[in-house]
């Protein structure tokens, strides 16, 4: 058998390399790829083993204590190795919770420099440890942001039951202020602080009172819109409810019980709270900022205030920003009024100014009679106050589209049902006056009063409602002469004419069904805006008032 062969220049004689076959390259590429895998398994697992070494290591014998840095370093490099940053992490918890529990963090009495210098230079790594992990919170990685956040207070914690420290330096010098500084940071992740909020801050009352305190610090300055966005996040994640309840074992650390008066109190927490809400409403608030507090108003911000004055320069400064903030301070201040007892005799004549031409073709109409009708349900209002009301919205419905008359109507009704002494104004009759011949009549009105007690509504007539009755609109015109007829019916449901506009009307007028055919013109015209030279006696009306030509 002949052997394949080839002879090189020197004349030596070399085999050929046998030719691999396709599926043989495939098979290696992925036999290469499994061992790196394989590769980097083994190296993670031989990290770990020397991170737990390392621990082990470092609590066993205090030789070791140089090996501490190797693990800093490690979590510094969380960018790089995200999981080794997490086991590392983990274990320097561990060893420092260990050493502050046998006493190797605090300075003992007349302990030799040696000593001294060895537990300073434990605080300088603990403390290099802490600033690592705040700076984690902000870290592109949530995992890791979780993670963070438990060894920081469990850090704190261990600080609190080991050193001999008095709970107000604990809260005030540990890892809290930093935590509250870090998660109001545009860079932490929304879910972290879901997470801060509902694992400490709001089932302990320790955390919840030094943590208002902490975002009480942080106005020092003037805050950027986000952080400022988080604060307000964050404070509407709160349950109000939990600062009023008295409970000694809902502590955190459980030192902090030495100063129970300040802590558990109802009145402690609510003064915490408030303080910072006051820095928060004196704030430059943007507009979607100052919507989102009012939205709160009734919730989450007014059973934190034991001064509910503080309040109004806030819910005043924003009726002024006119729109729908001004419709949300008012239903803000209508519930101090009616919650909280607050005095506040403006309201009604600052809702009565709301009453504009604009209001009616308004995108928040709807919002707007919804509120109103919560504003004027009660029945001991003045009579002259309320028919304020319903007289300049019947007089504003005679210039609004019919999707906002259609509204009115309905509104006025119920009002009138309520208010059993304005239903004179339907049936008085305005006497007309010699020198008014022609001109019309006098109405007591007095449109422009800006006191809806001052303006004589109550001695006028719905003479607005009877003229809508002949309105363009077939709709228009029935609903209108509800108000001629028997009230028979209790109360109309707003609900059902609050979403009508034109494509609406104009929608329910296409589907109904055509009993009778109208009557149209059979024939089409020849011209329409100009004259027929042919048959004069057949142009439109249209051309016989106007020349086109």
């Amino acid at each position: 058998m002949a052997v394949m062969s080839s002879v090189s220049s020197e004349g030596t004689v070399t085999k050929k390399r046998k030719r691999q076959s396709p599926t043989a390259d495939v098979k290696s590429k992925q036999l290469g790829k499994t061992r790196k895998i394989e590769k980097r398994v083994s190296q993670t697992a031989n990290t770990e083993e020397e991170i737990l070494l390392l621990e082990s290591q470092i609590i066993e014998s205090r030789q070791h204590y140089n090996k501490i840095p190797t693990l800093i370093r490690y979590c510094q490099d969380h960018n790089v190795n995200s999981r080794r940053a997490i086991t590392a992490a983990v274990a320097l918890c561990r060893i420092f919770c260990r050493l502050m529990a046998v006493g190797s963090l605090s300075e003992p009495r007349n302990a030799p420099e040696n000593e001294v210098v060895i537990v300073r230079w434990l605080r300088s790594q603990i403390e290099l440890y802490r600033t690592i992990l705040v700076d984690i919170l902000a870290s592109a990685d949530p995992a890791l942001q979780s993670t963070a956040l438990t060894l920081l207070m469990r850090l704190l914690k261990e600080e609190a039951e080991s050193l001999a420290l008095k709970p107000e330096r604990i809260w005030q010098e540990g890892s809290l202020p930093s935590i509250i500084l870090r998660i109001t940071n545009p860079a932490t992740s929304h879910e972290t602080r879901e997470e801060f909020v509902g694992k400490y801050m709001q089932p302990y009352d320790d955390v919840r009172y030094y943590g208002f305190a902490c975002l009480s610090n942080l106005y020092t300055g003037p805050l950027g819109k986000e952080v400022l966005d988080n604060v307000i996040s964050l404070l509407n994640m709160l349950d109000p409810d939990l600062g009023k309840e008295q409970r000694i074992d809902r502590l955190y650390i459980a030192k902090s019980n030495q100063n129970r008066s300040k802590i558990n109190y109802p009145t402690a927490q609510q003064k915490r709270a408030q303080e910072l809400w006051v820095k928060i409403l004196k704030s430059d608030l943007t507009k979607p900022q100052r919507k989102t507090i009012l939205s709160m108003m009734a919730l989450q911000v007014a059973p934190w205030f034991t001064r509910m004055e503080l309040l109004m320069d806030f819910l005043t400064d924003s009726f002024n920003a006119g729109g729908s903030t001004s419709l949300a301070a008012l239903s803000g201040l209508f519930h101090l009024m009616q919650e909280k007892n607050l005095d506040y005799p403006q309201f009604y004549p600052k809702l009565y100014s709301l009453l504009t031409p604009d209001i009616l073709h308004s995108k928040h109409r709807s919002r707007f009679f919804r509120l109103l009708a919560t504003f004027l349900s009660s029945t001991h209002l003045p009579a002259a106050l309320v028919a304020s009301f319903i007289k300049k919205l019947s007089r504003l419905a005679l210039s609004a589209p019919p999707s906002g008359i259609v509204v009115v109507v309905p509104w006025i009704y119920n009002l009138l049902r309520n208010h059993p002494s304005c239903t004179f104004m339907i049936h008085r009759q305005l006497e007309y006056s010699a020198a008014a011949t022609g001109k019309g009549m006098d109405d007591p009105f007095d449109m422009e009063e800006p006191d809806p007690v001052d303006t004589d509504a109550i001695e006028s007539s719905l003479w607005e409602i009877q003229s809508l009755q002949a309105h363009y609109h077939p709709n228009v015109a029935t609903i209108a002469k509800i108000i001629s007829e028997q009230f028979t019916k209790q109360a109309y449901n707003l609900e059902d004419f609050l979403d009508h506009s034109y494509s609406t009307m104009l929608r329910a007028e296409l589907s109904k069904e055509i009993k009778k055919a109208p009557v149209i013109e059979y024939e089409i015209p020849k011209k329409i805006l100009l004259k027929n030279t042919d048959a004069p006696d057949k142009d439109s009306l249209l051309v016989r008032l106007w020349d086109f030509n």
